[in-house]
């Protein structure tokens, strides 16, 4: 079962995209609430996924993603953004991110990014 660290500001949206993956069959070991636990939690948890939002305050997830690439250059890491996000997209993928989702999106779209980033098609 392939685990996921889940990093959102807002609760809602960790506990929705918790929910949908949970659903396809992966276990949430962590949430975080903004990049600076992110980076904390990756380093402890080492999941095989992480959903990273963009925008988010303490630590931005292009920063959070930056740090945890940067020790960890095999990290699957997923970047969910919000419409008109295209710039910071691309400075997310630089990074070292593998791919991106924009929300809204369909839970059928998170599971197969995610199976995609994990090749588990």
């Amino acid at each position: 079962m392939p685990t996921v660290l889940i990093v959102d500001d807002a609760l809602f949206m960790r506990v929705t995209i918790g929910n949908i993956l949970k659903e396809y069959g992966f276990e949430v070991v962590g949430e975080a609430a903004n990049g600076k636990e992110a980076v904390l939690l990756y380093d402890q948890l080492l999941p095989d996924l992480v959903t990273m939002d963009i925008t988010m305050p303490v630590m931005t997830g292009i920063e959070a993603v930056r740090r945890i690439t940067a020790k960890h250059s095999d990290a699957n890491i997923i970047m969910i953004t919000a419409l008109g996000q295209q710039s910071k997209i691309k400075s997310a993928i630089e990074s070292g991110a593998k791919d991106f989702i924009t929300k809204p999106f369909q839970p059928e779209q998170l599971k197969e990014v995610a199976s995609n980033v994990l090749n588990l098609t």
